[in-house]
């Protein structure tokens, strides 16, 4: 009888042990982000590229032929500052339909959150020394006389100019560099988007959208007759496109 209390003992304290970490699992959520495109409301997939069928605000019609972007530090912010920032970072390939869907490997507690984001690009701390073999592999990598690090998007394409003859844009983004002086001097145009307020009752999937078409419009109408080409090292038409960026992401649901 004096050996069945010490097992009786173990096997309660397993129960309690085991109920506690399925209750730690419970209370976690994975999270899933997916990213759909369009242009003032049309759809746009890989299956639209290459064939002239928008027109930007400046009357300008164009195509897509690429769409690349990076996103990282997916953050969870609840209302008494504590936060959670997500393990990764997604290197969205419309052009080639890939990276659309991206779940970090890092869950987050349910509940209800103040603010949720995302940042568009590496920031300065990520976007150092080109340590990432997997965006090397991209050709993702920033010429070291630019700066060095990353590009933060890769928008290219066609576009009919003002002699009605077709020719290519190449919208890149990158961190601003400014090389008019005896050294070059940086602007940071990495940006957070802000999706709001969340409630995560369970694991959730956040719609993502992207309107390219808001790229070229707000608040800088943009002129690809004039600014189409050579834009990395242009500092001025970088700002412009970190301006225009503002408003080109928004949240469109959270399926749970």
């Amino acid at each position: 009888m004096q050996k069945i209390f010490p097992i009786l003992f173990f096997s309660l304290i397993t129960l309690v042990s085991c109920g506690t970490d399925n209750d730690d699992k419970v209370s976690e959520s994975i999270v899933t982000f997916n990213f759909n495109h369009n242009w003032d409301g049309s759809t746009v997939t890989n299956t639209n590229f290459s064939t002239i069928q928008y027109t930007n605000a400046n009357g300008e019609e164009l195509s897509i032929t690429k769409l690349r972007y990076l996103i990282s530090n997916i953050t969870f912010q609840k209302s008494d500052g504590e936060t959670f920032v997500l393990n990764g970072y997604n290197l969205v390939d419309v052009t080639n339909n890939t990276n659309l869907s991206f779940s970090p490997t890092t869950t987050i507690p349910k509940g209800s959150y103040s603010k949720v984001s995302f940042t568009f690009g590496f920031n300065n701390e990520d976007n150092y020394n080109n340590n990432y073999p997997d965006l090397n592999a991209a050709s993702w990598s920033v010429p070291a006389l630019l700066g060095g690090g990353y590009h933060y998007m890769q928008l290219e394409g066609r576009f009919i100019n003002n002699i009605t003859t077709q020719t290519g844009y190449v919208y890149h983004t990158i961190r601003a560099v400014d090389n008019s002086g005896a050294t070059p001097t940086f602007q940071d145009t990495f940006f957070e988007v802000d999706l709001g307020e969340v409630t995560i009752t369970n694991n959730a999937t956040f719609e993502i959208n992207m309107n390219i078409a808001e790229w070229f419009k707000n608040p800088n109408t943009w002129d690809l007759n004039t600014l189409n080409n050579m834009l990395m090292p242009n500092f001025n038409a970088q700002m412009m496109m970190f301006q225009n960026g503002q408003d080109v992401f928004s949240l469109s649901a959270v399926n749970q």
